[in-house]
């Protein structure tokens, strides 16, 4: 494992600490905790936008989509457990 240093304002050190105590952990691993936790963030993040990447590149290529009030009614539809005939996508209007 290697070593990282950081420089800590003191007002955040103080809360660190007291935060840490009450979650019943040290500070030490209350700062990993938060690094590991705001890594995961920020992959997901990642992770979310290449998927929006890809289903864009798939609209552009093929030209067609679902217009978000048929979708979002075809969704809530099935949300309430209703029968629901799935949207047909169509070509974009230019």
């Amino acid at each position: 494992m290697s070593t990282t240093t950081i420089r800590l304002p003191d007002e955040l050190k103080v809360r660190i600490a007291e935060a840490a105590k009450r979650a019943g952990t040290t500070s030490h691993n209350f700062i990993l905790e938060a690094i590991a936790e705001k890594a995961e963030l920020a992959e997901r993040y990642a992770d979310f936008d290449a998927v929006a990447e890809q289903r864009y590149a798939r609209i552009v290529e093929s030209g067609k989509t679902i217009p978000w009030g048929e979708m979002r009614g075809y969704l809530e539809a099935r949300v309430a457990g209703k029968a629901a005939r799935a949207p047909v996508a169509r070509s974009l209007a230019k």
